[in-house]
């Protein structure tokens, strides 16, 4: 079932000067599935902050719709805008207030009841519970994240959207980051996120979107996104460095590396040949020896990459 239904939404903006109006986003439909990790990918400018921004009902959108678990987020902003939690890019917040008083705040903006045990709970699962009387600006950049996401999740929400939730987080609160956000999924939270870490999304997510000026270029499921368009490559370590490719191997997808001491072969892993063993015994007919092979699986950051420059689909 889907939590988050976008339906042609278009987001222009007025020009300024003499300059050009800017579509910031071009007939966007997604459906975000209920309890799923949703990972929005797209280089910079992409759109992908003004398609959160106009869903947590910040920006208004130009055209198109959006409901939040069914409500629509302009006429029944109130509702919706209480399905969503926001961590945004910037740690905004007041420095000099303790953690338990400003998340505590938080949830007082949505009109929810006090309740002690479920805030602790939350600063526990964030490992800030010992840091509840503590001045924000005496945390570190890894626990003042974690403080903005504890006030995205104050107010019980049942979709929490993460704009680059580890920008500027060192490696190891990344992956303790990556587990928190895990957790939070199996508690039944649906997570959207947003991130430049492409290791974040491959790590993390269930679906991948993937978003280039404005529009969504392609949607899919992670395995089946890397099934279809990862390759895999034959790495030959030649025991004689090679100048140029050998005649007559046109057919194959064929590249030199390392200085010539590499025969690299891209081939798809998938198809009912791949066309490896008539390969090697071709090289060795033609006197090419190798003392070592290696194969490799093309990343997400390889698809993702191929995809933004305008290849295959």
């Amino acid at each position: 079932m889907d939590i988050i239904k976008v339906e042609n939404l278009n987001k222009t903006y007025s020009a300024k000067g003499s300059g050009q109006p800017f579509e910031a986003l071009k007939n966007v439909n997604l459906n975000i599935r209920r309890g799923e990790i949703f990972a929005l990918l797209g280089p910079n400018g992409a759109g992908k902050t003004t398609l959160i921004n106009i869903i947590c009902g910040i920006v208004n959108p130009t055209s198109g719709r959006v409901e939040a678990d069914g409500h629509d987020i302009l006429r029944e902003a109130r509702q919706a805008r209480t399905k969503i939690g926001l961590v945004p890019q910037e740690i905004v917040t007041d420095m000099f207030e303790k953690v338990w008083n400003t998340v505590s705040y938080s949830r007082g903006l949505f009109g929810k009841t006090r309740n002690d045990a479920y805030l602790e709970k939350v600063l526990k699962d964030l490992a800030l519970l010992d840091k509840r009387q503590n001045k924000i600006m005496t945390l570190s950049g890894g626990m003042k994240r974690r403080v903005m996401i504890a006030k995205a999740l104050s107010h019980e929400p049942e979709v929490l959207f993460l704009d680059e939730p580890t920008a500027g987080v060192d490696v190891s609160l990344r992956r303790e980051m990556w587990d928190m956000v895990k957790v939070l999924r199996e508690s039944g939270v649906t997570i959207i996120l947003t991130t430049h870490y492409i290791q974040e999304a491959e790590e993390m997510a269930d679906r991948i979107g993937i978003i280039n000026k404005g529009e969504i270029s392609l949607v899919e499921d992670k395995k089946v996104l890397m099934k279809k368009l990862g390759k895999k490559q034959l790495t030959l370590e030649l025991t004689k460095p090679l100048g140029e490719i050998p005649a007559g191997f046109g057919e194959y997808a064929l590249s030199l590396g390392g200085d010539g001491h590499q025969l690299i072969y891209t081939f798809d892993s998938h198809a009912s040949e791949t066309g490896i063993a008539p390969l090697l015994k071709r090289l060795g007919d033609h006197g090419v020896d190798f003392n070592d092979l290696k194969t490799s699986q093309s990343s997400l950051e390889d698809i993702f990459v191929e995809l933004v420059k305008g290849g295959r689909r």
